[in-house]
């Protein structure tokens, strides 16, 4: 089956941000729906993902594999290696390290703020904040008001910031 270049991306966009929920591609493809999101997906590349435990988006090995070869996507050994959207990796710059006290979301969104990212608002944050939690790069503490911090140190966490 060949993909088109638009399909491709879009599968790349899958491999490099799984595991992934309907809304988020639906902001990452500018679609007005979850569900035309997953139309798109049934239609298009039905054999290439499929939804885990959690009804996450994942992409199959063939998709990888397939999006390496055209050049779309890395292949990484790195153990902590991740793709993410610009606010996920704004997150990752300012939130706390594994040893120290996790945060609100509204800490975070602050931390934005106080870092120069001032265009994001507290439903963002605190969306992007759990889809760090999916990709298991980010823990959420439950307390009375849910907090998060990194679960491997900055320093040892390498994020390529996806355009």
């Amino acid at each position: 089956m060949t993909l088109s270049e638009e399909v491709l991306q879009r599968l790349a966009d899958i491999v490099a941000l799984q595991p992934t929920k309907n809304g988020e591609l639906q902001n990452r493809w500018d679609m007005d729906s979850g569900s035309e999101v997953h139309q798109f997906l049934e239609s298009e590349l039905k054999d290439y993902y499929y939804r885990n435990e959690d009804s996450l988006i994942c992409a199959t090995p063939e998709a990888a594999t397939l999006t390496e070869e055209a050049g779309l996507t890395e292949k990484s050994d790195e153990e902590n290696h991740v793709q993410v959207p610009p606010i996920q990796a704004h997150i990752l710059d300012v939130l706390a390290e594994p040893d120290e006290d996790s945060q609100s979301v509204v800490s975070v969104l602050h931390a934005l703020e106080d870092d120069g990212h001032d265009k994001y608002d507290v439903n963002s944050v605190r969306s992007a904040l759990h889809s760090l939690v999916d990709k298991g790069i980010v823990e959420r503490i439950r307390k009375t008001v849910p907090t998060f911090r990194l679960t491997v140190a900055r320093d040892e966490l390498t994020v390529a910031k996806l355009d």
